[in-house]
């Protein structure tokens, strides 16, 4: 089993990260920005600890002696492509520090592709603040580009996904553009995305890419 450091760990992907991840054996270090307010991660094989995802030495001290990263989190104060910009720089650098070299980061289904060289977030009509946020997500690609960390995006489906499912391990994992969608089929769940999320983590089976993962 492996240690598994998770910045983003108290957010809506990251809580089900640190189950799934705990669930397997793994020692997870969950970080957030107040332990005082995420006492309900704390299971056996759970650190919580204080950390700062934009701050290369905050980054540096809780990855350290890690096997892999996951960044899971998001800013809803600050402008989106500030945050990500920041927080992909601080991980680039903390982690080099620390010595560790995978990183899996939850990326957003609107910058799958619809088209060839089209994004869902650059069609006509798409809402201006998605759009903005949408953006902030794409700031962090060309930081991890230019790194030499060993890392992947994972995209799910450009939709509300499904916080009530229970895990099924089931899921895929395909090229940057949208994924066909099943008529009448399930919602893809945050359960199963923390599934995907630590199978990278553990096996990392895709490198130095931005892909969608779905059902």
């Amino acid at each position: 089993m492996g240690r598994i450091v998770v910045f983003g760990a108290g957010g809506r992907a990251g809580r089900r990260v640190v189950a799934e991840a705990a669930g397997r054996g793994h020692e997870v270090t969950a970080v957030v920005r107040d332990p005082g307010r995420h006492e309900g991660l704390a299971r056996e094989g759970v650190r919580v600890v204080a950390g700062d995802v934009t701050d290369a030495s905050s980054v540096a001290a809780v990855a350290a002696g890690q096997d892999a990263a996951v960044q899971a989190a998001a800013r809803m104060d600050v402008p989106a492509e500030e945050f990500y910009a920041a927080a992909a720089r601080a991980l680039v650098e903390g982690l080099a520090r620390a010595g560790v070299r995978r990183l899996v980061a939850v990326g957003v289904g609107s910058l799958l592709e619809v088209a060839p060289g089209v994004r869902l977030a650059d069609t006509p009509g798409f809402p201006g603040d998605a759009r903005a946020f949408s953006l902030g997500h794409a700031a962090e690609l060309p930081v991890y580009e230019e790194s030499g960390l060993d890392w992947v995006v994972l995209a799910p489906p450009p939709v509300f996904l499904d916080e009530e499912a229970d895990r099924t391990g089931r899921y895929r994992i395909s090229d940057g553009r949208v994924p066909d969608a099943t008529a009448g089929g399930p919602v893809f769940s945050f359960a199963d995305l923390a599934v995907a999320v630590v199978d990278e983590a553990g096996d990392g089976r895709h490198h130095r890419v931005h892909v969608a993962v779905s059902y």
